[in-house]
């Protein structure tokens, strides 16, 4: 039997309380965050979940989530890969802007449409802009055609598979249970893959921050069932409040 799938989103970050596009900016978490990657690493440890090995991306609030996931969970020890493919969806040139400013100088509908259509993506940043990732050296073994300068939900999941297909899954199927701490949209194509969600649906998800979603698979890896860990109150709690997050304006 392959082992279990963990999905963790990254604990609330400091742009996350500013209301800014962050996307693949540095940012790290906020006190409340911390505290969110703690209780997640209690619910696993808990509920006699015990990771073999993690998946995270290569931005510091999910790096420090999964620290601090394994260290409640006495798992430190444990490998982990870090990969550029599980960062979060690239924002373009909205990355840094006030959600509401944004709105207000754009318009709300076409916002709503970077933000939330599935395949059609923010402007790009420019190619000499500061902030494109050629620019930073964590990115400087990946292929610069594959750096994004905007990114669709669309362009996400193309960029998460060839890790699932090379990485992840090769784990899930040695019967190694698996831990990825990334982040919303990441983690929403990974749930659009593993569910078979229709593009048209798979816009309204929302995945709470510091909630473990951990899925039973078959041989096949295809999904016999998943369930977020933790009270069922507190769950829905932080799953609202990351709709109210979306819909903040």
């Amino acid at each position: 039997m392959p082992g279990r799938l963990i999905l963790v989103r990254h604990g609330q970050s400091a742009w996350n309380l500013e209301n800014l596009f962050t996307g693949w900016t540095d940012v790290d978490l906020s006190d409340a965050g911390r505290a969110e990657a703690g209780q997640a690493g209690r619910e696993l440890l808990g509920a006699g979940v015990a990771a073999h090995v993690a998946f995270t991306s290569v931005l510091k609030r999910a790096i420090r989530t999964l620290w601090i996931m394994l260290d409640e969970m006495d798992r430190m020890w444990i490998p982990v890969e870090r990969s550029w493919r599980l960062n979060e969806r690239h924002y373009g040139a909205l990355q840094g802007l006030n959600k509401a400013e944004t709105a207000a100088r754009h318009g709300e509908d076409q916002v709503k449409i970077w933000r939330r259509s599935y395949d059609i993506a923010p402007p790009p940043l420019a190619s000499d802009d500061p902030r494109h990732p050629r620019f930073d050296p964590r990115y400087a073994g990946v292929d610069p055609r594959e750096l994004p300068s905007t990114e669709s939900l669309a362009d996400t999941l193309s960029r998460v598979l060839p890790l699932w297909h090379a990485r992840i899954a090769p784990e899930l199927r040695s019967g190694a249970s698996v831990l990825v701490v990334a982040h919303g949209n990441s983690l929403r194509a990974m749930v659009k893959m593993l569910d078979r969600i229709p593009e048209r649906e798979i816009v309204e998800l929302n995945i709470p921050t510091g909630v473990p979603l951990l899925y039973e698979l078959d041989a096949e890896l295809k999904p016999l069932g998943s369930r977020y860990l933790g009270d069922p109150q507190a769950v829905a709690a932080a799953a609202e409040a990351v709709k109210r997050q979306t819909e903040k304006r």
